[in-house]
């Protein structure tokens, strides 16, 4: 299984890191979570350069979202992708729903 990482890079922008669960097993195993939120977001959704609110699991369970980073990466996430949201602080990334239907993500805030 592979979790993708965004994280705040030394040049204040955030950058994509592919890990591979198998290769980072404390990745998976329980943490405590503070807080677990089912996010519906709308079709047509788009929110402008933001950071993180927090450390977090975001999960799609429904639709499909795109994420972009500042040197214009692009990255799309289905049901079943998950995103280890870590970009907390500096200029952030993009993000907006795909197609017609919304899109539905569980967030596991750490």
């Amino acid at each position: 299984m592979a979790v993708v990482r965004i994280f705040t890079g030394e040049d204040g922008e955030s950058h994509f890191e592919e890990l591979d669960a198998s290769s980072h097993p404390g990745l998976i195993t329980p943490r405590q979570a503070s807080t677990v939120v089912f996010k519906p977001i709308p079709a047509g959704y788009f929110n402008d350069w933001h950071p993180a609110p927090c450390r977090q699991y975001v999960i799609t369970l429904r639709g499909e979202a795109e994420i972009v980073i500042g040197d214009g990466t692009i990255r799309r996430f289905r049901p079943g992708d998950v995103l280890l949201a870590e970009d907390v602080t500096g200029r952030g990334h993009t993000m907006r729903t795909i197609g017609d239907r919304p899109c539905l993500t569980v967030q596991v805030r750490l």
